[in-house]
């Protein structure tokens, strides 16, 4: 176990000092694209600014025989498109690098972190089984920071994609000052799970609760009796546990790819669910699926307003008052500053959001 005075000490001469605080950085939608496809790399200039993350994927989605080129175009793009990546850039750049059991990973961040590594903010570690993983490539990202000559740390980001990862989650969370967040690969999961499920993500019609049976004038249950049905949603306990960690460590958590396209009624729905448990944000497989997480994960105009009266009314924070027929005490104000201070940090890169939320707060 690295001793405590340690942990925050570089893992290699000549590397950055790890970050002591992971900052807050909004990344409702973090945008999926196949850097070895030329079309989707043409668009990529023009999103910037428009998405709070792009993120080359050298993983799942790419051919073993496109693998070198979706590298060699990532680099392309790090290092050709004004504004991307960087502590001042609107839009992050980020990468998910191929799994640490692949020929590919070890070439991905030898070949990004010296041509891009002052404009990756962050890389997706995927299939990430305990602290172990992580270990391996913190150190390995200190040793090409310090080669090459970086002076800010890329941050750590992990796929919970086994059992075995979501059984470790926490120390996963903890096993290094880089990490930045966790994704759920509901996909992945289900199947080391043996879940009996063939979604990307989202409900299943056969996981649900039966209203209890009515009873007849003799208190005799009429089972064939029609009755409500509410579907339930497969997870509930897997996001939660994942927030929870990801909380307890100050880094923030995911939910990952909503893979029904067409259906973007549910994909809001889940979104929704994800937000409201506390994920900062989702994976975007595709454009139509970036305006639902910017919709979804930036908190209305309504719920920022009344937040901002919750805060005004409370003052020094201490005692409690009546607002609107509904007691608001420390606690409420603690929830409502989780509100203020997202839609402060939403405003600073979405002019559209900050002319609303300046609107809300005028009037008031």
């Amino acid at each position: 176990m690295r001793p405590s005075k340690d942990f925050f000490r570089p893992l290699a001469v000549g590397a950055p000092t790890p970050p002591t605080d992971i900052p807050a950085r909004p990344s409702r939608a973090i945008h999926f694209f196949d850097p070895s496809n030329a079309k989707m790399a043409a668009k990529i200039p023009q999103m910037v600014g428009g998405v709070d993350v792009l993120l080359g994927n050298l993983e799942d989605a790419v051919k073993a025989d496109n693998k070198v080129a979706a590298r060699e175009g990532l680099v392309r793009i790090g290092q050709e498109t004004e504004g991307l990546g960087g502590p001042d850039s609107p839009t992050q750049l980020w990468t998910r690098i191929n799994s640490l059991d692949s020929p590919w990973a070890l070439d991905d961040l030898t070949t990004l972190v010296p041509a891009i590594g002052h404009k990756l903010d962050v890389v997706m570690v995927p299939k990430v089984q305990g602290a172990e993983d992580i270990h391996y490539v913190d150190r390995l990202l200190a040793q090409l920071e310090a080669k090459a000559g970086l002076d800010r740390p890329i941050l750590v980001h992990a796929i919970l994609e086994t059992a075995r990862g979501m059984a470790n989650v926490e120390e996963i969370c903890g096993a290094s000052p880089r990490m930045q967040g966790l994704s759920l690969g509901p996909a992945d999961l289900a199947a080391d799970r043996r879940m009996k499920t063939t979604r990307v993500g989202g409900g299943h019609p056969g996981y649900l609760v039966r209203q209890d049976p009515p009873r007849n004038e003799l208190g005799v249950a009429e089972i064939e009796a029609p009755r409500s049905v509410f579907q339930q949603d497969l997870w509930h306990y897997t996001i939660a546990r994942m927030v929870d960690a990801c909380a307890m460590h100050g880094i923030y958590p995911y939910y990952g790819p909503f893979g029904d396209i067409a259906d973007v009624v549910a994909c809001e729905d889940q979104f929704r669910n994800a937000f409201l448990l506390g994920c900062v944000g989702t994976w975007s497989l595709h454009p139509k699926q970036i305006a639902i997480a910017h919709r979804v994960f930036s908190p209305s105009v309504e719920e920022v307003a009344h937040a901002r009266r919750v805060v005004a009314a409370m003052g020094d924070g201490t005692g409690a008052v009546m607002l609107d027929g509904k007691m608001e005490d420390d606690a409420s104000l603690k929830q409502c500053l989780v509100m203020v201070e997202l839609a402060e940090q939403l405003a600073a890169i979405d002019p559209e959001l900050a002319e609303q939320y300046a609107a809300a707060g005028s009037e008031d």
